[in-house]
């Protein structure tokens, strides 16, 4: 059945439960507990599709269609997806939390009745990134909700450092699954007309996210990039190299970080002035543009906030990437995976094979293990501001050290 499902991956049953609840839902009233209720949390890996799973039951519960909620073509459906709906609002963190004054503008916004759709949906994407007091803001109005509001949280998983337990037991959980290689090649052919080849190579070393699939099949950046970060691996045999190569991986991130950022500050520089007077000349133009410093500096202040994120956003990344290739030495170690074979563990980067069988006979099981200790404690040392320099610095001393463990 088409609609904006389609854009699920490998999650059938995911749609099946969202279905029932958005055709339950019809009338803008929760019918029953079971299949319809005022907050959802969507958990999954990254790539699993937990906030395009959010945004598609959105759409589902505006839409006009009698027949198919979520048809993907009418006009709730379309401006939904587009975020453009009066009545759907989308919290996406653009620094590195999401705090109580944009919580409470959300909450604030929320509790009013939806001007034009069946509800007012609430998508918070990230909703690990909550602050403390963000959560219980939101708690309480979770607790206690509009009656035609819906909270739709997406976060990697229940545990409490993602999303907090009272917060989580207000929810109807909502689980997505990583989506197969093979469905993942599925949809690069389908919807993104790249060969077979290229859309099985691209699904194989994606980790299981559709959206780094998609990029490392079309963009030759993103590939340059997880070359340089699997390199990392090779040169902790040659310390001088190494650190080298720490350096610029850290630098790849940054650089990556301000290109993405660059026509996007631009961009709302500009808004701004325009918005402040800038150019004017009627009158009160010039104590307009007096005015303007303080939001200049608001705004200069959460760009930095979005750079930073991005620049470790991206910096996560490529130690994924790196832990990949120490766990795929490990499981080939212990006779668990095989390159070629068809069975057993499948390697994170099958097309590093030859590597990945040199890393499993130069180092042993328990410099592997070190060695993706390291790896986890250099991604735990960034999320509490380590500086990503010496947070990876660290990260190669012990990958060294590992490999005469």
């Amino acid at each position: 059945m088409a609609g904006v499902f389609d854009r699920l991956v490998g999650q059938d049953a995911v749609e099946s439960d969202l279905r029932t609840a958005a055709v339950a839902a019809r009338g803008g009233q929760v019918v029953s507990a079971s299949a319809m209720t005022h907050s959802w949390l969507f958990t999954g890996p990254p790539g699993s599709g937990r906030s395009v799973a959010a945004l598609c039951f959105a759409a589902a519960l505006q839409c006009t269609d009698p027949e198919s909620p979520g048809c993907g073509r009418c006009h709730a459906c379309t401006t939904t997806m587009a975020g453009t709906h009066g009545d759907v609002r989308r919290v996406v963190p653009e620094g590195l939390s999401i705090g109580t004054k944009e919580m409470r503008e959300i909450v604030q916004v929320a509790s009013r009745r939806p001007s034009t759709g069946r509800w007012q949906v609430v998508v918070v994407e990230d909703a690990d990134r909550l602050t403390e007091a963000a959560g219980n803001v939101l708690l309480k109005v979770v607790e206690e909700p509009p009656a035609r509001t819906v909270f739709l949280l997406c976060a990697p998983s229940v545990d409490p450092e993602d999303i907090s337990i009272t917060l989580r037991s207000r929810c109807r959980h909502v689980h997505l699954a990583t989506p197969s290689v093979d469905s993942i090649a599925v949809v690069l052919r389908d919807q993104d007309g790249l060969s077979p080849e290229a859309a099985a190579w691209a699904a194989s070393v994606s980790g299981g996210h559709v959206g780094r699939a998609r990029r490392l099949a079309t963009d030759e950046e993103a590939r340059a990039r997880r070359k340089r970060a699997l390199a990392l691996v090779a040169a902790t045999a040659r310390p001088g190299v190494a650190y080298t190569a720490a350096d610029e991986l850290v630098k790849s991130a940054d650089d990556e970080a301000k290109q993405v950022s660059a026509a996007r500050d631009e961009k709302e520089r500009d808004a701004l002035a325009t918005a402040m007077g800038a150019g004017g000349t009627g009158k009160g133009a010039a104590s307009a543009t007096r005015g303007s410093a303080g939001a200049l500096k608001d705004l200069e202040k959460r760009q930095k906030s979005r750079a930073t994120r991005t620049g470790r956003d991206a910096l996560d990344r490529a130690l994924i990437d790196v832990a990949g290739m120490y766990r795929d030495a490990l499981a080939v170690r212990f006779g668990a995976a095989n390159a070629t074979a068809k069975t057993g563990v499948t390697l994170t980067h099958p097309d590093m094979a030859d590597q990945i069988r040199a890393l499993a006979a130069d180092v042993r099981p328990e410099g592997l293990l070190l060695s993706i200790q390291a790896v986890l404690d250099c991604r735990d040392a960034l999320e509490t501001n380590v500086k990503p320099r010496f947070a990876v610095a660290a990260m190669v001393a012990g990958l060294i050290a590992a490999r005469s463990a």
